[in-house]
């Protein structure tokens, strides 16, 4: 046998790539592989889904055999795909969408009947399909044929059970006394559960009535509760942040504390002594105010000093020279310079 290194390459990448196609179409196709695929595939018709889904189980006798594959609709009928492995399926075939929780999950039940094996092509009709009875629709059927029955016919009927059932075990006829109180029990009752029923009714209506408001209320809670989690995020987000830039403020005063508590020091001997002479500042500050008002009336005018001098000149205009002669400094109207 030839080497690798020998041999044409061009073939050999031709083999490869044949190679990875074939391992890659196997991959996909697997679960249609007779061998280790899924199983068979076989369809059948139904009046309505049922609240079945892709995925849900298929039970023959209670024992998981497939699953379910898809569910479309076909013209006015649902159209079910479902997949069977290790199980014989007849040409006779029924098939039944049943409950399989409390929680309302379903499951596909096949019944195999038939003297021949059935044609994957060819699907089960919707003659020999059930789908599971709805809750509403029994209620619905139950306020519909709940007002014909006769309550006080039918206890009269169940009189009548007791009183020819009089003679017979104490067993039977303790079963038929109780039958018969329970149909008085009824009778007795009958407008009140007419009315319940009524009442039922009403409430069915109305809920099926608001069911756009109620479809709304429960998308305008899923948004609320979205943008609630939303703000609950920021304030992680913003407590996150607060606590690192506490760690950071920790850390910087570390850092620098020899050079921090100095200045600290510092600054607190500045303001014990600002705190001592208080009443000092205080005051310099109210002598001050007055000359620095004068010197700022003063000043304002340019860039000159407006001052004002009397007493200098008596009445002539000559000058007085004698230092205790009485003088006259009130200021003319217009002022001087």
């Amino acid at each position: 046998m030839k080497p690798f290194s020998e041999r044409n390459p061009i073939v050999i990448a031709v083999v490869g790539i044949l190679a990875l196609v074939l391992v890659g179409a196997g991959v996909f196709w697997s679960r249609d592989l007779p061998v280790i695929g899924g199983g068979t595939t076989y369809h059948a018709y139904f009046t309505e889904a049922a609240g079945l889904k892709t995925g849900n189980e298929v039970r023959i006798a209670g024992v998981k055999v497939g699953e379910v594959q898809g569910v479309r609709l076909e013209d006015d009928v649902v159209a079910v795909d479902f997949q069977v492995k290790n199980a014989w399926i007849g040409d006779a075939s029924s098939a039944s969408i049943r409950i399989r929780t409390a929680l309302g999950q379903k499951y596909l039940a096949v019944d195999p009947e038939g003297t021949a094996p059935l044609d994957p092509s060819a699907a089960i009709p919707v003659s020999r399909t059930t789908s599971p009875f709805d809750v509403e629709q029994a209620f619905a059927g139950f306020t519909t044929t709940v007002d014909q029955i006769d309550t006080a016919q039918l206890a009269k009927s169940f009189d009548t059970l007791s009183a020819t059932f009089a003679n017979t075990p104490d067993s039977v006829r303790g079963t038929l006394q109780g039958l018969s109180a329970l149909s008085k029990t009824i009778s007795s009752r009958d407008a009140e559960l007419a009315k319940l029923v009524a009442s039922t009714k009403q409430i069915s209506a109305t809920l099926d009535d608001r069911s756009p408001q109620i479809e709304a209320l429960v998308t305008d809670g899923n948004l609320l509760l979205g943008e609630l989690q939303r703000r609950r995020d920021a304030v992680s987000a913003l407590l996150e942040g607060t606590q690192t830039f506490a760690v950071q403020v920790q850390g910087l005063v570390t850092d620098n504390q020899a050079q921090l508590q100095p200045a600290l020091d510092k600054l607190h001997a500045v303001t014990v002594i600002l705190d001592r002479n208080q009443k000092n500042l205080e005051s310099a500050i109210s002598l001050a105010a007055p000359y620095y008002g004068l010197l700022t009336s003063a000043s304002g005018n340019g860039r000159w000093l407006d001052a004002y001098v009397c007493g200098l000149f008596d009445a002539t205009g000559s000058p007085i020279l004698d230092a205790n002669a009485q003088r006259t400094c009130a200021p003319k109207s217009g002022g001087g310079s």
